[in-house]
């Protein structure tokens, strides 16, 4: 049976290369995903609560930045190499690894009692949320043919991007009932279940006196964090809140109990030569396997850059610490190419993204990424400025109308992969979304309250949608197998880099074209002499400069979505026209 010439259609790899994934372990996978993506957006409601819980005034939100910018540092700064382990250790390591750094970095947060240790618990979770994608990417690309992946693949684009929407849905109904720290221990069980889940569907033989040993670990240490004071309280119970030896915390039965039963998995686990639960006898090999040097580098480069940009105020600065932190994310970049040019085992293994399909989906992805901050960041502003002033659940509505078009339009890319070129249909998607945010340059004071500001909503997120599974099939059909952990990775850095970057340039130029419009409006007292305190024109020119504020946004993004669609066009070719990769 023929194959149509726009489908992609590299040659699969030996079956020895690859062992399919059974269904369950990509659904499981899936879900993990979802869990992760959803956590994301938690923090948006419950962070007021969060530095209240640790000690931080709600005067001082600017102390909120580590949080957020500690769980993004974690998510970026480790996927390339967590993307090698990928593919040197296989997918179902690092998922269930992934799933426990998620599990524990949401019980430090769940148990912080200050904000160290929160912002600690922030970036654990982002380094499990981050790995878990391109693992998952990876899975789907085994499991099937490049010709068949790419609905597969919009379904978990689809999943991911549903995380916006339920995930500040899923933080209000628990901060309805509980307090924010139910919203991470809800999330320390699904991690663990879930990495329970992985392992057992992947393959694996389980151990059981390991897993006793894990979660008897586990558990210990969790009720000396969490301290429940039903138990602490109790005459008898609280005795294991007690240190047995005076003025060392460090001695209570639960702490020494945490420790034995650590001890005893460990030593299990290197006298075990496999199935152990944690495959500590490999770490050797997988050290020199690994190239730690170029590991150390990326952390550096992406670290620094992130947290220039995450860090940075837009009122004030394009990034924060711009001296310093941008002079060491060039140094460390410019030292990691160098070095993986050389090494014989790159974290990154550059040579496989030489064919034009594969950097231009990391361009395509690193533009769209600039294009949907803009419009995840200034649609609400937009609306808490004209129709719902002041009030974030109405303008969070208004978003809601964008993202829940934008899991439907990952969906139906993959499906339209299937009849028409990849390459046009993440172009078509990207012009729909472009056209889309420049329409929103012209919306006024009382366009939210038509039925057009929704249609133009539901278009964005629409086109959005469309581009995530042709990008990512092609970036995948493009590379071997031996790297799509690596590929998947690299896609995810590229997206969250453009997010940032575009985030801080668009508001920065943004303000500054408001503080001139401000700055030739004058005084009150100059345009009211008789009633400078109560000015209807005044009031009428500062709403215009607002709202030139958010067009002169809207328009950088729709720029940026017509980039990634001309790039799409481009540089999106089909694997029949690039170079085979050659299987390492």
């Amino acid at each position: 049976m023929s194959r149509s010439p726009h489908r992609l259609s590299a040659e699969q790899p030996p079956a020895a290369t690859i062992r399919a994934p059974g269904l369950p372990l990509v659904v499981l996978a899936t879900l993990a995903v979802l869990v992760t993506a959803a956590d994301t957006y938690v923090v948006v409601l419950a962070l007021p609560d969060i530095l209240t819980g640790v000690g931080v005034g709600i005067d001082e939100l600017q102390r909120a930045t580590p949080i957020v910018g500690g769980f993004l540092l974690g998510y970026t700064a480790t996927l390339p190499l967590l993307g090698r382990l990928a593919d040197l250790r296989g997918r179902v390591p690092v998922l269930a690894g992934c799933l426990l750094l998620f599990a524990v970095g949401s019980l430090l947060t769940a148990t912080a009692a200050g904000l160290g240790t929160a912002v600690a618990g922030r970036g654990l979770q982002g380094v499990g949320a981050g790995g878990l994608v391109p693992a998952t990417l990876a899975l789907v690309a085994d499991r099937w043919p490049p010709e068949r992946r790419a609905v597969p693949l919009g379904v978990v684009g689809a999943v991911q991007e549903a995380g916006a929407v339920l995930g500040p849905l899923a933080g209000a109904a628990v901060l309805a009932v509980g307090d924010w720290r139910a919203v991470f221990w809800i999330n320390l069980l699904l991690g663990l279940a879930l990495a329970a889940g992985v392992v057992a569907t992947g393959g694996r033989r389980p151990d059981p006196l390991g897993l006793a040993l894990l979660a008897l670990t586990g558990a210990a240490a969790g009720l000396q964090l969490a301290e429940p004071a039903a138990l602490a309280e109790d005459v008898t119970l609280g005795l294991a809140w007690v240190p047995l030896a005076d003025g060392v915390a460090a001695t209570t039965p639960l702490v020494l109990g945490a420790g034995i039963a650590g001890i005893a998995l460990v030593a299990r686990s290197l006298t075990r030569p496999d199935g152990a639960v944690l495959p500590l006898r490999g770490v050797p090999r997988l050290l020199r396997e690994v190239d730690v040097a170029g590991s150390l580098l990326a952390v550096v480069a992406l670290g620094a850059l992130v947290w220039a940009f995450a860090a940075a105020d837009p009122a004030r600065e394009v990034v924060a610490h711009g001296p310093v932190l941008l002079p060491v994310a060039a140094a460390a970049a410019v030292a990691f190419w160098l070095h993986e040019r050389r090494t014989p085992d790159p974290v990154l293994p550059l040579a496989a993204l030489r064919p034009a399909g594969a950097w231009g989906a990391l361009l395509v992805n690193l533009l769209v990424g600039v294009a949907l901050v803009a419009a995840l960041v200034d649609v609400p502003l937009f609306a808490r400025a004209t129709t719902t002033p002041g009030d974030q659940l109405g303008a969070a509505l208004v978003l809601v109308r964008l993202l829940v078009a934008v899991p439907v339009g990952a969906v139906a890319g993959g499906w339209l992969c299937r009849v028409a070129p990849p390459r046009a249909v993440a172009a078509g998607g990207m012009a729909l979304a472009a056209l889309a945010l420049w329409a929103m340059t012209g919306w006024g004071e009382t366009s939210l309250d038509s039925w057009t500001s929704t249609v133009v909503l539901l278009a964005a997120g629409l086109g959005f949608g469309l581009a995530i599974a042709p990008v990512n099939a092609v970036l995948l059909a493009v590379t071997a197998p031996e790297v799509h952990g690596s590929a998947g990775a690299l896609a995810v850095v590229a997206r969250t880099v453009g997010m940032l970057v575009g985030l801080s340039l668009l508001t920065a130029v943004a303000l500054r074209r408001f503080t001139a419009e401000v700055g030739a409006i004058g005084s009150p007292l100059t345009l009211c002499p008789a009633s400078p305190a109560d000015c209807p024109a005044y009031e009428d020119a500062t709403d215009a400069a607002v709202l030139l504020q958010l067009h002169t946004v809207f328009a950088g993004a729709a720029v940026a979505a017509a980039l990634a669609g001309v790039a799409a066009l481009v540089l999106l070719r089909e694997v029949s026209r690039a170079r085979a990769p050659r299987s390492a």
